[in-house]
């Protein structure tokens, strides 16, 4: 499986076979919302398709062997502005403090409602001050930044590869450049590593005076932090590889004395409203909150997961053009496959996805083609040995809807034990874990009898290593698995029994 994992790496500008540096912790940082404003369609985008690598990461190489950091950033001029704008009667810092938790609470809030799984780990901008400025300590050090009229710079010069992800010529630059604005800059490319605040300004000691870190930096020190100097994938927008992540390269690098900050690099395509740029003077600015919650987009509310497959039916680096149109037809698509599972009980989450759709989205995310082989190989009535196929593999592209998840498995689980019931929402596929929240004597027996099924879906779709792994540790447990066949049926049956 994990042989057959292909990625696109803007870096090389071609598809590649990915290879983790290390199979037992692979490691991936996507740069997330700048918490100002609430976030738009277009920046759901990132968000749902690095949320379907996340998934593929954790089936290929273990849920618990997957690193996936998603950062914040709770420090940025328009932040500034905003607060201002939103709370001019306080007290800045507490202005501030207001628009960021309000804007990240919604940003979670509708991320969620999308599908999507919360990240490993999600660290804010200012909890990494002083990692930010231990580097820009080091950059000094090694002559790769300075210090002019307050700003300490990087310098673009003394990085002979600068350019490497966006492919420009730093000389190029020139001619466009604010040179009398800039006029301290050594280079009109020079860039941003730490800026003076003014006594209302947010700001931090610093051994350059009370200031307050560039954008780039901020990612550089997060990501060495969480996943270290070197790691798997760095993803994001199209729209950040000049300059953010370009800069990013830069700083690390020369930070680290590596050739890589990442060792493959994705962008998602440009997202379009009905044809044009999105523009709020233009009328077609949509954030995700008013399209889950209001009629302003098609006179109706839109649901998360019809959201989500509008954005997964084009391939992920190709633009995509959000319409009304392409929200009615991913809202019969799930309609359509929601009315296909009506009924049927919650063994797909422990069955292995279709194998043949599992193949287009280990091809760099093959999306599209993905629905378009659901849609055909599934057409009709499901039969009983396709359920947990067709299922689960809606459950590897986060096309599960929650209220869906709720219906499979009110019926299938004790309520009395909401640490399950977080389990099973999260994904978690670990079977060992809902034995163990099975406390009481009388659950045991119910926990014993929902494994053994798993297990027998497992056996069904040929997913003998985790369905020994069941076996094997239930057996751990003082718990022995009997396997005969049916007389009538021919079907295997299991039962069990405590081993004394």
């Amino acid at each position: 499986m994990a042989e057959g994992l292909k990625l696109y790496n803007t870096l090389t500008r071609s598809k590649v076979d990915f290879t983790p540096i290390d199979p037992e912790n692979v490691r991936m940082y996507v740069c997330g919302p700048t918490v100002y404003d609430f976030a738009h369609i277009g920046n759901a985008r990132p968000v749902i398709v690095f949320d379907v690598l996340y998934r593929l990461l954790r089936h290929v190489y273990g849920e618990n062997h997957v690193t996936y950091a998603r950062n914040i950033t709770d420090v940025d001029d328009k932040i500034n502005a905003r607060a201002l704008r939103d709370f001019p009667d306080l007290p800045l810092n507490e202005a501030i403090a207001r628009v960021t938790q309000k804007t990240a609470d919604q940003f979670h809030a509708d991320v969620a409602a999308l599908g999507n799984l919360p990240p490993t780990i999600e660290p804010r901008a200012t909890d990494n001050i002083s990692q930010m400025i231990d580097i820009i300590k080091t950059l000094i050090a090694k002559g790769h930044a300075y210090v002019a009229e307050g700003e300490v710079l990087f310098d673009t010069r003394s990085m002979a590869v600068y350019g490497q992800l966006s492919k420009r010529n730093l000389d190029e630059q020139q001619a466009g450049a604010r040179i009398a604005v800039e006029a301290h800059k050594k280079h009109p490319g020079d860039f941003v590593l730490w800026k003076l605040s003014s006594h209302n300004e947010p700001g931090w000691d610093s051994p350059w005076g009370r200031g307050r870190p560039g954008w780039h930096i901020e990612c550089s020190a997060m990501s060495k932090r969480y996943l270290g100097e070197v790691f798997d994938i760095h993803g994001g927008g199209l729209d950040l590889i000049f300059p953010h992540h370009e800069n990013e390269i830069a700083q690390s690098c020369c930070a680290n004395d590596t050739s890589v900050m990442a060792n493959v690099w994705m962008h998602n395509g440009f997202v379009q409203v009905e044809g044009r740029k999105m523009s709020k003077s233009d009328g077609n600015f949509f954030t995700i909150n008013e399209l889950l919650d209001t009629d302003n987009f098609g006179g109706r509310k839109w649901p998360g997961e019809v959201l989500r497959l509008a954005m997964l039916m084009t391939h992920y680096r190709e633009p995509i053009d959000f319409s009304v149109k392409r929200l009615e037809e991913a809202q019969n698509i799930v309609g359509n496959w929601m009315s296909k599972l009506s009924g049927h009980d919650s063994r797909w989450m422990f069955c292995e996805p279709d194998q043949e759709v599992l193949a287009l989205v280990t091809d760099d995310l093959q999306l599209g083609e993905a629905v378009k082989l659901l849609n055909s190989k599934y057409s009709g009535d499901l039969k009983p040995e396709e359920i947990g196929l067709f299922s689960s593999t809606l459950g590897l592209l986060g096309l599960m809807p929650s209220q869906k998840i709720q219906e499979h498995f009110d019926n299938a689980t004790d309520r009395r034990s909401p640490v399950l019931m977080s389990q099973i929402k999260s994904g978690i596929s670990n079977m060992m874990k809902l034995f163990r929240s099975y406390e009481a004597d009388d659950d045991l027996s119910a926990a014993i009898d929902a494994l053994v099924q798993m297990r027998l879906e497992m056996l069904k779709t040929k997913n003998f290593a985790e369905a020994d792994k069941i076996r094997d540790d239930l057996l751990a447990k003082g718990i022995q698995l009997k396997d005969g066949k049916n007389k009538d049926t021919g079907e295997r049956v299991t039962t069990w029994e405590v081993k004394r």
